[in-house]
């Protein structure tokens, strides 16, 4: 097999596995996250057999594993690339320090959350609005407060900003997402009673998150009827 300039087959191939929040409890959402992360990966290894890996998202991948085996501070660059097997000259070809490729392991986890909304929003039972509500909250907490040492490093005050960045990140995806799905299937049924739709779930999100911080063991009901209270949704 003819390989990439800079890139050696690792001997023993590590693979990202889908995060525990969308696999707990066996439900269909979870499965659907799964079967398309295991496209994805199989779509590497192909890229991998063929010569033709994409450098970038496999430097991303194995920064992750790293980030919750190892934790946030305790992985260096020599780490990543020693993981994949390749130089550093090819981790500085995407990626110009540490930061950079932390940002954009973030975004794989915005990305599986907002998947995960996505499953969530296609299994969801129409008028069931009380269940949706609970379903979103246990969605809330497992997604965005699940263990790890990635988790707890973003939690630190040491990477404060770093978390608000991801946090922000994830409400706007969310709003988006909303607005463009979740509130144009409620409008057919109901009557929409806020104005600025996005601007309101980027703020809702903001909100439940920094308080769920503080209150890690805030009833899953109080939370709900906040939920409703904020959107003025019909129960």
């Amino acid at each position: 097999m003819q390989a990439r300039p800079g890139f050696r087959k690792p001997p023993h191939r590590r693979w990202t596995r889908a995060p525990s929040f969308v696999t707990r409890g066996g439900s269909h959402a979870a499965a659907g996250c799964q079967a398309h992360r295991r496209t994805a990966r199989r779509t590497r290894r192909a890229r991998w057999r063929h010569g033709r890996p994409d450098g970038r998202d496999e430097i991303v991948d194995a920064a992750r594993s790293l980030y919750e085996e190892k934790g946030l501070s305790r992985t260096t660059i020599q780490d990543i690339t020693a993981r994949l097997g390749v130089t550093r000259s090819l981790f500085y070809h995407y990626f110009p320090n540490k930061d950079a490729v932390t940002s954009a392991v973030l975004d794989t986890y915005v990305a599986d959350f907002v998947e995960a909304v996505h499953y969530w929003d296609r299994e969801r039972k129409v008028g069931q609005i009380d269940d949706a509500l609970a379903s979103v909250v246990r969605l809330l907490r497992l997604g965005l407060f699940e263990d790890g040492s990635f988790r707890h490093a973003l939690a630190s005050d040491e990477n404060a900003s770093l978390y608000l960045e991801f946090v922000n990140r994830v409400a706007d995806r969310v709003a988006t997402y909303m607005e463009e799905h979740t509130v144009k299937d409620y409008e057919a049924l109901h009557k929409i009673r806020i104005e600025h739709v996005h601007e309101t779930f980027y703020v809702l999100v903001l909100g439940l998150v920094g308080y769920l911080r503080r209150h890690p063991d805030a009833d899953d009901e109080m939370l709900a009827d906040l939920i409703a209270q904020t959107l003025h949704l019909d129960r």
